[in-house]
């Protein structure tokens, strides 16, 4: 019989000895996140400059768009201040009279209502409108039988609107039902 000699130690396979590819490895890791997080601080860097930036130049064209509108409202209402002045000094004047400095104020008062309008003004009218707490402004209540209660019956201040924001509510006067007399209130 041919008998192999039996080996009394199991084989194990032999760890491989360390090598120096590991530690190469790990250098070459530790290189590469170096290089990763200085790409994203300049990443960041850069960001943070053009977000900088963006907000000067956005501050800026708000500032334009400002300017520009009042430049625009501004001319406009500059003739309305021009008349005004003619309309005092002609009404220094000993010839001037009443009416035609009236049709002076008129004129005036029409030329800076067109200048408010065109700006996108609009005046509230209320009279006669059920009434809106969101538009109005009740000043006080007024029994009235002519119409149904929380209809505004008399409006004492003009409400504005620019476009689709209140810039003020109409004062309104609104009416209420009036309340019922007893007899004997009537007698007494």
């Amino acid at each position: 019989m041919n008998e192999t000699p039996i080996d009394s130690k199991p084989t194990v396979a032999a760890d491989p000895a360390p090598s120096e590819s590991a530690p190469v490895s790990e250098a070459q890791e530790l290189a590469t996140a170096r290089a990763q997080a200085a790409e994203n601080y300049d990443r960041f860097v850069r960001l943070t400059a053009d977000f900088d930036n963006f907000r000067k130049r956005s501050a800026r064209e708000r500032e334009d768009v400002r300017r520009a509108t009042y430049e625009s409202l501004l001319s406009r209402l500059i003739p309305v201040l021009d008349n005004f002045e003619m309309a005092l000094a002609a009404a220094e004047q000993p010839q001037a009279s009443v009416e035609t400095i009236r049709a002076g104020v008129l004129m005036i008062h029409q030329q800076l209502r067109s200048a408010f309008m065109d700006a996108g003004l609009e005046e509230l009218n209320a009279q006669g409108q059920p009434f809106d707490p969101s538009l109005h402004e009740a000043v006080s209540q007024k029994e009235s039988v002519e119409v149904p209660e929380g209809t505004v019956l008399h409006q004492l201040r003009k409400g504005y609107r620019l476009r689709d924001r209140l810039l003020r509510p109409a004062s309104v006067v609104v009416a209420k039902r009036p309340e019922p007399t007893s007899p004997s209130a009537a007698e007494q």
